[in-house]
């Protein structure tokens, strides 16, 4: 009988890890420009994945003509938008960064308050008081800051190329996702159980809801209502619509709302003198700031709730990390790993003693120990 070295064991072990740590992150970086679309497409088709089903019935049970409609969708619903929003950006950024630099802007005196019964005249001395009391020399402080932030988020937004090729890829992975779903489904669930026998396949299955609930329940609620509101500014005239409209839905995405931007623009109309657009846009505004309660509840329907903290930081990161694709990849990311997260420590009961208690009976084990010792 031979016996094998534990040195030789050893050694050979660590080679095999080391080459197949090799391989995995050459096929990273080989992969690496087309993992954001492939993570963009992704959720798009698991989120949409039953109303592929539902389109292929119609179609008398056949994928190719059910995937083409869905292109179609995607492109009306992606494409067009985001090529009218990148076209906005590359006009207006330029004279928006020259505008915050240059602060070609003075506190308004709002003289519209003495109109308001009752209490106006005190607003109107108040807001005036401010301004005598530095309320522009305050602005003019802060004003170099803004130039600063609006300039590096427009950095961020106007990634025009990025952006567009991360679309593209968006798109082709989406045809091949729709046409092959199935397969590409139980190939993952294959190789999660290969990784973890006892809990891969419930975690891709997991993972899969996770994605499902965040884009139908929180990013398409935050498209919604910020489109829309970017919509009544449009229409009210209110200047640089388009970028206020990206605000909105970052905002919305926050669970902020799309308030922050309406009321501003809202007194922006009143303050200018157009009270008629102003009173429109106050009962759009009204519509627009309450419609999440209606249909967030209707799309999540899987119980998926998350924390306000776990989107924000979501947004924010993948902002920062991803640009504006990360907008929709990090909540996704962190929703996923929250689920699964939490599902792992179901699988145990919650802990039931005070802690009074708890410390009383590891001091008690502990005196116990010491008196057999």
């Amino acid at each position: 009988m031979v016996k094998v070295n534990p040195t030789e064991d050893l050694l050979r072990i660590v080679l095999s890890v080391l080459c197949m740590s090799l391989m995995i992150v050459a096929c990273i970086w080989i992969t690496r420009p087309f993992l954001l679309g492939l993570a963009w497409a992704g959720t798009i088709v698991i989120a949409s994945w039953p109303l592929l089903i539902k389109i292929e019935r119609i179609l008398w049970g056949k994928r190719i003509p059910a995937v083409i409609v869905m292109m179609l969708l995607l492109m009306m619903i992606f494409v067009i938008p985001i090529s009218l929003l990148a076209n906005s950006l590359v006009v207006n950024s330029g004279p928006l960064i020259e505008w915050a630099k240059e602060g070609h802007f003075v506190l308004p005196t709002l003289e519209w308050l003495q109109n308001i019964p009752v209490i106006g005249n005190k607003l109107y001395s108040l807001w005036n008081g401010l301004l005598n009391s530095g309320g522009n020399a305050l602005f003019d402080r802060v004003k170099p800051y803004v130039g600063i932030t609006t300039t590096w988020f427009l950095n961020q937004a106007v990634q025009i190329g990025s952006l567009l090729i991360h679309l593209g890829l968006m798109l082709l992975f989406s045809i091949v996702l729709y046409a092959k779903g199935e397969s590409i489904g139980y190939s993952l669930r294959h190789f999660a159980a290969r990784l973890a026998p006892k809990r891969g396949d419930a975690a891709v299955i997991l993972a899969s809801q996770a994605i499902r609930a965040v884009a139908l329940g929180v990013v398409v609620t935050a498209l919604a209502q910020g489109i829309l509101g970017g919509i009544g500014l449009a229409i009210a005239g209110i200047p640089f619509a388009s970028l206020l409209t990206v605000v909105m839905i970052l905002c919305c995405l926050v669970q902020i709302g799309p308030l922050l931007v309406l009321i501003p623009a809202i007194i922006w109309l009143y303050w200018s003198g157009d009270a008629t657009w102003g009173t429109v846009l106050v009962v759009w505004s009204c519509v627009v700031g309450t419609m999440d309660n209606v249909i967030r509840p209707a799309l999540i329907k899987m119980g998926a709730d998350l924390p306000l903290i776990l989107i924000l930081c979501g947004v924010i990161g993948g902002l920062i990390a991803f640009g504006l694709i990360g907008l929709f990849i990090g909540p996704m990311l962190l929703a996923v790993s929250y689920r699964l997260v939490t599902v792992w420590m179901d699988e145990v009961p919650e802990p039931h003693e005070l802690p009074e208690e708890v410390i009383e009976r590891i001091e008690d084990n502990a005196a116990a120990n010491i008196e057999v010792k």
